[in-house]
């Protein structure tokens, strides 16, 4: 049985730790972007090194209080606080934000987890390297939690999850043993793979404190185009024409719905479209090409390709950074245009990418026959993983239907499922989706991570309630 933070707890810490390790609860701690959890804590705890860390989990592991690892909030799945635990520590890695080493001839980078991403991406750019990975909470997310959930993003189709981007980790057990495995060897064949296992257990294993992460050289030229397409099935044969005629150079293919741009010119923020007309569907095509080859030029062979082919009606290819990135803001502010209009149901969930037209039609019907819902579905075509979103009538709120937003989201995962897809594709099970888990899982997987949580964390302090459900 799990025991709350308590005085006496406290005292023994106080007298291993330094003063500064100690922080008050402040309300960002207890709060979750979305608004569907608000959490408890016993202590704050901000360590400012690995051996602070193990220090706090030994401590934790034999008075077997809980643990929530906390990194920078903004998670969507309610996997960085609990609400139905004794009184526990939330550890933040707040504090532990140095990039230890660079190491631009190999391709690498040491940052601990607190590294906010956007300062990975600009220390890699100091150097004419790329961080691949981006978010929309890129500015506010940190590596540490990037790496606990397997974030993906935008560039997925060229340079993978975050388990892609990550050589080794430094890491903290659940009875304080440390690992220490930062030696960013890209061929090391020697026992089991744990970075593998931390990577996208979401604190549930243990505490990771630092990775050694990939870079990539920067491209030389980048552009952004977007393609007017008449449906998703249209969508699917240009990704497929552009694999064909820019190859590797592909670093997003993003689908855009009506129905978001509609948000934007409803709630805002408004965005200039280069078209006269909202488009039915938009596919925003990311390039980013080395040497002396010119991403506008590849932009415009595919343009022309695709019109031949009759799979694009219009488009638009940048003309220069300042253009590019007003693309890019058209897709990005996407989430926010959601937030604005309140969603009765968010689904993160990946298809096969052949039936993705296939699943968006069927999903559309299903949808249907359970209201006058409007949808909004859209994300990284090019990796197969859709945010499919359901919102309530024009005029309408989504209070007026939230007894109504479990019926949805069991119909979309239930679909997703039948699809042969994920309902969990990059923000993670957390607390969320751990009865998904259990409904969707396979059992021989699930067998085997209840034996392997065992095994790491026998009093399972950490995270508990999170992508497990507690036995």
């Amino acid at each position: 049985m799990l025991n709350p933070v308590d005085d006496s707890f406290l005292a023994v810490l106080r007298d291993k730790l330094p003063a500064a390790t100690f922080r008050d609860t402040a309300p960002h701690y207890l709060e979750e972007p979305r608004g569907r959890y608000h959490g408890i804590a016993g202590q704050i705890l901000a360590p400012a090194c690995t051996e602070d860390v193990s220090v706090i989990l030994r401590a934790c592991h034999e008075a077997i209080i809980p643990v929530i690892p906390y990194g920078g909030g903004t998670g969507l799945v309610g996997g960085q606080l609990a609400h139905d635990l004794p009184a526990p520590v939330i550890l933040s890695l707040e504090r532990m934000t140095q990039i230890r080493a660079m190491d631009a001839a190999g391709g690498t980078m040491v940052a601990e987890a607190g590294v906010i991403l956007q300062k990975v991406q600009e220390a890699a750019a100091e150097e004419n390297m790329l961080f691949p990975m981006s978010l929309a909470s890129e500015g506010t997310a940190r590596i540490g939690g990037c790496l606990a959930t397997n974030a993906g993003g935008v560039n997925v189709i060229r340079y993978g999850n975050t388990r892609d981007l990550c050589l080794g980790i430094e890491a903290v057990l659940p009875t304080g043993q440390i690992i220490r495995g930062l030696s960013g060897l890209r061929k090391d064949n020697i026992g089991y793979d744990l970075r593998h296992l931390l990577i996208g257990s979401e604190g549930s294993l243990g505490v990771i404190t630092a990775a050694s992460l990939k870079l990539a050289p920067m491209p030389t030229d980048r552009a952004t185009g977007l393609f007017v397409v008449d449906n998703p099935e249209a969508a699917l044969g240009l990704l497929g024409l552009a694999r064909q005629i820019v190859g590797d150079s592909l670093s997003a293919f993003e689908l855009i719905a009506r129905a978001g741009l509609e948000f934007l010119e409803e709630v805002g923020p408004k965005q200039r479209l280069p078209f006269k007309e909202l488009p039915n569907w938009l596919c925003l095509v990311d390039l980013g090409v080395s040497g002396e080859a010119k991403a506008e030029e590849a932009l415009l062979t595919l343009f022309e390709a695709a019109l031949e082919a009759g799979l694009c009606e219009d488009g638009a290819i940048s003309q220069s950074e300042t253009q590019r990135t007003a693309f890019w803001a058209i897709r990005e502010n996407i989430p926010q245009g959601n937030r604005r209009i309140g969603s009765i149901a968010s689904h993160d969930i990946s298809i096969p990418v052949a039936r993705i037209p296939e699943f968006i039609e069927e999903g559309r019907a299903a949808i249907a026959a359970l209201g006058p819902f409007r949808i909004n579905s859209f994300g990284h075509l090019g990796d197969g993983n859709l945010h499919y979103n359901v919102f309530p009538p024009k005029g309408g709120s989504r209070d007026e239907y939230n007894t109504l937003r479990s019926k949805i989201t069991q119909t979309v995962h239930d679909l997703t499922h039948a699809y042969g897809g994920s309902v969990s594709a990059e923000h993670g099970v957390g607390r969320l989706k751990v009865e998904d888990q259990d409904r969707y899982g396979d059992p021989g997987l699930l067998f085997g991570m209840r034996a392997i949580k065992s095994a790491l964390d026998p009093h399972g302090i950490m995270n508990p309630g999170a992508v497990l459900v507690a036995n």
